[in-house]
């Protein structure tokens, strides 16, 4: 449940590409898992400047509301408008149709820095 190809953070986020173009951001299964059924998301418009470790929005499922933090600064280059009206793609497929944005990083390097699969496994066991 967690992809070899991708980079994690701390927070559950997970990102997808390697800083040169627009990086993926989405929820880990493990997030999604914890937050249980989600019920709405809110997420910025597509133009939004980002810095890494700040709010890009929330995420409400039926448990509780969560921050999504943005894993790489950038701006913001488009969104999944899918998820207004079927946010539960999150819970259904997080590494696919439930993605959140796409970030284009002010630094190519920027993904160098965050969790390997394996690294991202040892904070999801401990």
């Amino acid at each position: 449940m967690i992809p070899e190809d991708l980079r994690y953070t701390a927070e559950h986020e997970w990102v997808a590409g390697d800083g040169t173009g627009s990086v993926r951001v989405g929820i880990t299964h493990f997030a999604q898992d914890a937050l249980g059924d989600i019920v709405y998301v809110q997420l910025p418009e597509a133009g939004a400047v980002v810095a890494a470790g700040d709010s890009l929005g929330e995420i409400e499922s039926t448990k509780s509301v969560s921050e999504i933090y943005a894993p790489v600064a950038g701006t913001v280059a488009a969104r999944n408008d899918a998820l207004g009206d079927t946010p539960e793609l999150i819970n259904t497929d997080p590494y696919g149709a439930g993605w959140l944005v796409e970030i284009t990083p002010n630094d190519p390097t920027a993904t160098d820095g965050l969790l390997t699969a394996g690294a991202y496994q040892k904070i999801t066991e401990g």
